[in-house]
């Protein structure tokens, strides 16, 4: 384990989330001792779900407009995604359960947690949470879309589960999480 002091904490930036420029001394495999600073994005941790439907063979995703997506060349910044949401102060599965019912309507009877992941920990501190849990349409309890005061404007999709795999190789699924799930799914055989 290589040595690592913190020297110094800057923030950068307190707006949306929290940059921060973080300076330390590390001492690296050699013994030799270095002065670096790098920034990372602290946004809190997060935690994602698949749901699905082992009988119909179906998944919930959703569709929702990422900024950060239409400033790299994502044409329409809209992303299919699996229902995620940051931890607040919740505990993981609370806060799955929670994001659950407002972003697709349904209220989840077992939640089962299936892995934990850095999404991008050069530059993003966040530790994602990831859940896979069986749905059923006796669990609908509205049609989802996120909470208006918070500005979200989420579209529900139910889609095929070889459906989905594929929008992966076509590219209308790129975001990470929800490759990491569906291929979870594939390899669990959830749909078996």
């Amino acid at each position: 384990m290589k040595n690592i002091n913190i020297l110094k904490t800057e923030i950068l930036s307190d707006n949306w989330y929290t940059l921060k420029k973080v300076s330390f001394e590390m001492t690296g495999n050699n013994g030799v001792k270095s002065i670096l600073a790098r920034e990372a994005y602290d946004r809190g941790n997060g935690a994602t779900i698949l749901l699905y439907n082992k009988q119909a063979k179906k998944v919930v995703l959703t569709r929702q407009f990422r900024m950060p997506t239409f400033i790299n060349g994502n044409d329409t910044g809209y992303l299919i995604e699996c229902c995620a949401g940051l931890l607040d102060e919740d505990n993981a599965e609370d806060c799955i359960r929670r994001e659950t019912e407002e972003e697709t309507g349904f209220r989840i009877a077992q939640v089962e947690k299936v892995f934990e992941a850095y999404m991008s920990p050069g530059s993003v501190t966040e530790r994602l949470y990831f859940f896979v849990a069986a749905y059923s349409h006796d669990m609908k309890l509205h049609e989802g879309g996120g909470l208006q005061e918070e500005n979200e404007d989420i579209e529900v999709l139910e889609l095929p589960f070889e459906k989905a795999l594929e929008m992966i190789t076509t590219g209308e699924i790129k975001d990470g999480k929800t490759i990491m799930l569906l291929q979870y799914a594939q390899l669990k055989g959830l749909m078996l």
